[in-house]
C-alpha cells in the first residue's frame, strides 16, 4: 500500500459522488441513484399532475360560463313559438282590421324579437343561400331557376343562441333548372 506523504495535498472533496463500477461498488452510491431515479419520477408525476389540474380548472371555468351563457336555451325555444304565432298573425290580419290594432300587435312581435337579440338569439338567413344541413332542415326540393342545392323557399324560421343552433329553418331548394320536356 502507498502512503501519502505527509507534505502532500489533501484531495479536496468535489461535491460529486464518486463514480464507482456499476457492479460492486458503494451500496450507498447505489442507494443515492436509486433515490435520485424515484425522485425525479415523482416531480415528473407532480408535474403531469400540476398540468392536468390546471386543464381541469380552465374547462371548469369554461363549462360553468357555457351553463350561463346557454341557460336560456330551452326557454328560448319555447318562445320562438309564440314569435312565431305572433308573425302568422301579423301576417293574416285582415285589411279591415283597424290599423291601430295592427300597428299594436306588430310592436309586441318587435319588442319580442329585440328581447330575444338581447340574449343572444338571432335568425338564420336562408332566402338565396346555399343549402347548409347544419343549420337548414330540407322539407322539399322543386325545379327553379336557381342552381341546385340552393334555398328558394322557408316554412319556417331557423335561430341560432349565441352561435348553437336552436332550431333549424325548415326549407324548400332547388332542384335545378326543369329538364326540357318535363312540362309536356
Amino acid at each position: 500500500m502507498s502512503e501519502v506523504p505527509p507534505n502532500a495535498p489533501a484531495s479536496e472533496p468535489t461535491g460529486q459522488p464518486e463514480s464507482t463500477p456499476a457492479s460492486g461498488g458503494n451500496p450507498l452510491a447505489e442507494k443515492l441513484a436509486q433515490l435520485e431515479a424515484q425522485l425525479k419520477a415523482e416531480q415528473q408525476k407532480y408535474v403531469y399532475m400540476y398540468a392536468d389540474f390546471e386543464n381541469y380548472k380552465k374547462r371548469a371555468v369554461k363549462d360553468r360560463a357555457d351553463a350561463v351563457k346557454f341557460s336560456f336555451e330551452n326557454a328560448a325555444r319555447d318562445i320562438l313559438q309564440v314569435a312565431d304565432n305572433l308573425q302568422r298573425a301579423v301576417d293574416h290580419i285582415p285589411e279591415t282590421t283597424d290599423k291601430n290594432l295592427r300597428a299594436g300587435i306588430q310592436m309586441v312581435l318587435d319588442q319580442l324579437n329585440s328581447t330575444l337579440q338581447r340574449h343572444g338569439v338571432e335568425s338564420v338567413v336562408t332566402q338565396g343561400q346555399a343549402f347548409d344541413p347544419n343549420l337548414h332542415e330540407a322539407v322539399g326540393q322543386l325545379p327553379s331557376e336557381k342552381p341546385a342545392g340552393q334555398v328558394i323557399q322557408e316554412h319556417q324560421k331557423g335561430y341560432t343562441l349565441h352561435g348553437r343552433l336552436l332550431r333549424p329553418a325548415r326549407v324548400v331548394i332547388s332542384s335545378g333548372p326543369a329538364p326540357a320536356g318535363a312540362n309536356a
